[in-house]
């Protein structure tokens, strides 16, 4: 045990004492099944268990695995776990003739069971498995009280407090029965590895029967039972993997048993709790599966192979969350399969698509090895489906800096696809394929497929946390680089994070264009995210529309969910049509309140290193600001650090030293100053640190060192977000370094994260004891304080206390006004206490008036709520989105897609004509639908691009669409293509054929010009054969109505759609701003200087 923290102790102990648990809660499941069924006692029979396993299966509350349902069903309960008497005791119907006393002491047991439920939930998500002493005492106190409630005795309970449960208890020892044991088991492992799992089965349990053989020993002998029962099981697996357990006599069922038996007779041994995870991974299990290598890798956190099965295992239950395996785009398709999905989709003929890839091989050899590799990985004529073939095409691309062949590739080793499988390599080419060139090296108008690509799944692996930290921040910037570089589906991804403010600020607006994004784009989960969203803020008919859509689109989980979602929507519509506006507007800003007080807080880490101007702050620090100074001081250190880590690529071990050194100072003094200027550069922090923090460890000079004091700072605040693993780092890092008030600093934030708010005020206790006057420890002993039950006077005396110490410009004086006054804040305030909420709030605003530049403007959630209560002034609305909203809709992702990429295109064209050499081929695919033309206008309904289907390519017989054109087209080639806005301010591509090429010039330059206004009679909208995206396509000529030259917006702003817009640009002269800001808009987002040239 002495190799094992203190925490990882704390944890297990926990862990026995729940298990103890049993007894009790087997005694208590005896009782009440006598009194449910007339006295009848339970007597471990099969027979029993089966009956009992019918009735049980009809109550709609209760849920048991198919390994619960089994133990259930066999009836021995001594064989029963913690979770399975929970389940039967607390989602067991009871019946309905009982009296008040028994009432009253089933419903103080439920409240027990649910205590005790809670505790369990909690340990289980500790994915570090390490508890601190404080949060271990209050655990223990909780649990031995619900535990002797229930029968147990103290003193038996205490016995589990010593380290000594953890050590092989004496027990008499027959050597000749450990020879001959050992001995079974050197046979059983020779027969497993020759692939005789029945022969290795009965050799380990003779070897488990024999007598007077350690504890230990047999823990050996029963996981490696475990392994060959599994083993044996995929052996006689000839079909599809199973994941329904098939009663008793299923090898699994007998592996989980054995492996279980293996963690009790052993519970500090890694390889019994990794045998449970691998035993519950063949179950499908994958969240028991987790907690279990969790414990694993707690215990021995060197074993490569425990790793690698956290990673496998949070991957796959990832995939799952993300309901991957429902998505129809991820169904396995042959080639001809994919080939008759295009032309059914978008009437591309197979051999058209086949030439395409020859040609395409012609003047790109390493795309054809992709080609060539995609055919084994989905089987071809004459192909059979073969990884292995596959990986080697990928790996000969990949070689040629081929970014789709290095995606490829990095998916089938990321998988064990025809390769090994190896995480950590899969990382890396994700890596290598994330920086190639965005643009295609031939195709010059095509985005570089792999890249964007590799970026989504970096986003993967860092909010899941495989093979890195987990960094919600990190993840959210990939994700945004995969939208930006041509990949909508990370929109879904990205617009989850901002819908619950995971990673990023809370922003349901934003969440809502994200969505809109994905799901104009195909993207099937996206439709019912949106769908969801709707149906929150009650807009009920867009709701609906969204849901049928992901339905239709083949999203099981919506197609499955259908009955529950009519019957929300329907009971909504009743009770919003017998609902005043003034009660409609209460509920929701109840809900908004609700909301409100639900953000999760982030990161202070960002990539923008404009926030903190050392000029400005050094000015006011020599006006005698002792918080610019330092500030100043802070960043100074940066610099110092930023200006060693840009001298070379390589650093000598001296500058990495200095490096290290310099950062943990900034760190120490002022942390939120330091900002990187790109992933990049913070990648290539965290290397340095990782190197120097190893180097400290294998040179034996890890204690007591400067160096690695320093290195440990940076690596915990670059993986603060990372709570659970860096509080476990912290631990040691207390340990050695306990006069550094630094760690429990960290320590405190990351608890705090965590909202374990008790161990949180622990650490900053512990800290003060170091250095009493750290305000930044005083402060977060009062937020902790704050949020604990029945402490408002000792949180209040500690923020007088912080405020005492703290310079009058401390970013965190305003906040902590506003944060006492919450804590008087309650229902029936009486006038004394609203008088001192209002004195609080004044000076909360007098101290935002000192604050320095880069604190303005001032954000506090506990302000805001302060205005809500006593000025009835309404909450920031993260509930309602309103329509039409024409400042929002602006940075709208889909808008500034569809702009930007138009004037890309078009600015290309631009360059292709002039370069005598190049040579343009028009090419457009034939629609698969004709679209019918009328000759009046009488009797077509309106219609809006809100109510066409993104995803499907449809035309819509009798409606006509009213648009205006806000990005005119520069050619004709291969069709007029413009940007058009409707009536909503929504706004889609729109591609005119079928007109008479001698009035191309005309039609371009007279027509369909910017602000001009037209009708489209039965649009049809288009799915586009190469990029999958929709727009309006028109063939027939004569379906579009061009409205009076006199509703023309003249003089239209090309940012806002403003009409009289006076300023013009500087060098088109033909671009019109209503604004200056409005023009700033347009040349950085939406890249007015693709066109400023041909205008």
């Amino acid at each position: 045990m002495a190799h094992i923290s203190s925490g990882v102790r704390n944890y297990f102990k926990l862990e026995l004492l729940i298990a103890s648990s049993c007894i009790s809660l087997r005694q208590l499941f005896k009782n009440r099944y006598s009194l449910f069924n007339n006295g009848q006692v339970w007597d471990n029979s099969s027979t029993c268990g089966n009956n009992y396993l019918k009735v049980i299966t009809k109550y709609k509350n209760l849920s048991l695995t198919g390994t619960q349902k089994t133990s259930v069903s066999n009836g021995n309960s001594d064989e029963w776990d913690v979770t399975t008497f929970m389940n039967l005791l607390l989602y067991i119907d009871r019946p309905k003739p009982l009296n008040t006393t028994e009432i009253q002491q089933l419903d103080e047991e439920d409240k027990l069971l649910k205590q005790l439920k809670d505790i369990r939930n909690k340990l289980v998500h500790h994915s570090t498995k390490s508890v601190d002493d404080v949060e271990f005492n209050q655990l223990w106190t909780d649990l031995s009280a619900i535990l002797v409630t229930f029968g147990s005795t103290e003193s038996e309970l205490d016995k589990l407090k010593d380290d000594s449960i953890f050590e092989s208890p004496k027990q008499p020892i027959n050597e000749q029965n450990v020879k001959e044991a050992s001995h079974l088991n050197s046979l059983g492992t020779k027969a497993h590895k020759d692939r005789k799992y029945l022969e290795a089965i009965t050799l380990f349990m003779k070897a488990i029967v024999l007598a007077g053989v350690s504890n230990h020993n047999r823990a050996i002998f029963y996981s490696n039972l475990a392994a060959s029962r599994l083993s044996l099981y995929e052996q006689e697996t000839t079909t599809f993997m199973n994941f329904e357990i098939n009663g008793s006599t299923d090898e699994r069922y007998r592996a989980l048993k054995d492996a279980k038996q293996a963690r009790n007779l052993w519970p500090t041994w890694w390889r019994g709790h990794f045998r449970v995870g691998k035993v519950y991974a063949a179950l499908n299990e994958y969240e028991k599966a987790i907690n279990s290598f969790e414990r694993a890798f707690a215990l021995d956190p060197m074993k490569k192979e425990i790793q690698e099965a956290l990673d496998d295992s949070r991957q796959i239950l990832s995939q799952q969350s993300r309901h991957e395996h429902l998505d129809p785009e991820w169904s396995p398709k042959t080639i001809p399969e994919y080939l008759n999905d295009l032309k059914q989709k978008f009437g591309v003929e197979p051999e058209e698509a086949r030439i395409g890839h020859s040609l395409a091989g012609l003047i790109y050899p390493s795309g054809a090895d992709v080609i060539e590799g995609l055919k084994y990985v989905h089987g071809d004529i004459g192909i059979k489906q073969d990884y292995a073939q596959a990986a080697k095409y990928f790996a000969k691309a990949a070689r040629q800096s081929n970014a789709e062949g290095i995606c490829n590739l990095a998916l089938l080793t990321d998988r064990g696809l025809g390769v090994k499988k190896d995480h950590n390599l899969a990382f890396k080419l994700y890596e290598q394929a994330a920086t190639q060139p965005l643009q295609h090296p031939v195709l010059k108008n095509e985005r570089n497929f792999g890249v964007a690509e590799a970026e989504h799944t970096l986003g993967l692996k860092y909010a899941d946390g495989i093979t890195v930290h987990k960094n919600l921040l990190i993840a959210a910037h990939y994700f945004q680089r995969a939208i930006d570089h041509g990949l909508p589906d990370s929109a879904n991804n990205l617009g989850l994070m901002y819908h619950d403010g995971l990673g990023v600020d809370k922003d349901l607006a934003k969440a809502e264009q994200l969505f809109q994004l994905a799901a104009k784009n195909g993207n099937s989960g996206s439709m019912l995210s949106l769908a969801k969203v709707l149906l929150d803020r009650n807009d009920l008919q867009m709701s609906k529309i969204w849901f049928d859509r992901a339905c239709d689109a083949g999203n099981i989980q919506a197609q499955s969910n259908r009955s529950t979602f009519e019957k929300i929507l329907e009971e909504k519509q009743k009770f919003i049509g017998s609902s005043s506006p003034n009660i409609l507007k209460v509920m929701d800003e109840i809900t908004n309140i609700i909301d409100f007080m639900n953000v999760n807080p982030t990161s202070c880490e960002s990539f923008d290193q404009t926030i903190y101007d050392y000029n400005i702050l050094n000015d006011y620090a020599n006006r005698g600001s002792k918080t610019a100074r330092k500030l100043c001081n802070a960043l100074e250190h940066f610099q110092q650090a930023f200006k060693i880590l840009m001298e070379s690529d390589s650093l000598t071990e001296e500058q990495e030293n200095t490096f290290v050194h310099e950062l943990s100072q900034c760190y120490r003094i002022e942390q939120i100053v330091a900002q990187y200027s790109g992933m990049e550069i913070r990648q290539k922090i965290v290397k340095i640190v990782e190197g120097v923090l190893y180097r400290c460890k294998t040179q034996s000079i890890h204690i007591n060192s400067q160096l690695d004091e320093d290195a440990r700072n940076c690596y915990a605040t670059l993986h603060l977000d990372s709570y659970e693993l860096i509080l476990k780092f912290l631990d040691l890092c207390k340990q050695n370094y306990p006069k550094s008030a630094r760690f429990f600093e960290l320590s405190a934030s990351a608890n705090g994260f965590l909202k374990r708010f008790e161990a949180a005020l622990y650490e900053t206790n512990q800290g003060l004891e170091i250095d009493p006057n750290n305000d930044e420890l005083l402060y977060f002993k009062a937020v902790a304080l704050r949020l604990m039950d029945h402490h408002r006077n000792e949180a209040i005396e500690a923020y007088q206390k912080f405020l005492e110490v703290a310079p009058n410009d401390h970013r965190y004086i305003p906040e902590s006004f506003y944060e006492m006054a919450t804590c008087y804040l309650k229902h029936n305030m009486s006038l004394d206490e609203e008088n001192i909420i209002k004195n609080l709030y004044r000076q909360g605003e007098e101290a935002e008036k000192l604050q320095l530049p880069c604190f303005l403007p001032y954000k506090s959630t506990s302000k805001t709520l302060l205005k809500f209560r006593l000025y009835n002034e309404s909450l920031p609305n993260t509930k309602t989105i309103p329509d039409n909203n024409p400042k929002l809709r602006l940075t709208d992702p889909h808008r500034v897609e569809v702009i930007t990429h138009h004037r890309e295109w078009e600015s290309q064209l631009s360059k292709a004509k002039s370069n005598e050499n190049t040579f343009i081929i028009p090419k457009t695919h034939q629609p698969s639908v004709k679209q019918p033309t009328v000759k009046s206008l009488i009797g077509l309904k309106p219609i809006t691009l809100r109510e066409m289907n993104p995803a499907k390519n449809h035309v819509y017989n009798g409606y006509v669409l009213s648009v205006t054109i806000i990005e005119k087209a520069y050619s004709s080639i291969p069709s007029i293509q413009i940007i058009i806005e409707d009536e909503n301010l929504d706004c889609q591509r729109m591609y005119i054929y079928g007109f008479p090429e001698e009035q191309s010039e005309y039609l371009i330059n007279k027509v369909y010009t910017n602000g001009r206004k037209m009708l489209i009679i039965n649009p049809y909208l288009r799915i586009g054969a190469k990029d999958r995206k929709p727009s309006i396509r028109v063939d027939d000529f004569s379906s579009i109505t061009m409205l009076n030259e006199s509703e023309r917006i003249i003089n239209m702003c090309r940012c806002c759609g403003k009409a009289n817009s006076s300023h013009v640009c500087s060098q088109c002269k033909q671009a019109y701003y209503c604004s200056k800001e409005c023009q700033i808009m347009d040349w950085k987002l939406y890249k007015h200087k693709l066109i400023c040239q041909i205008e």
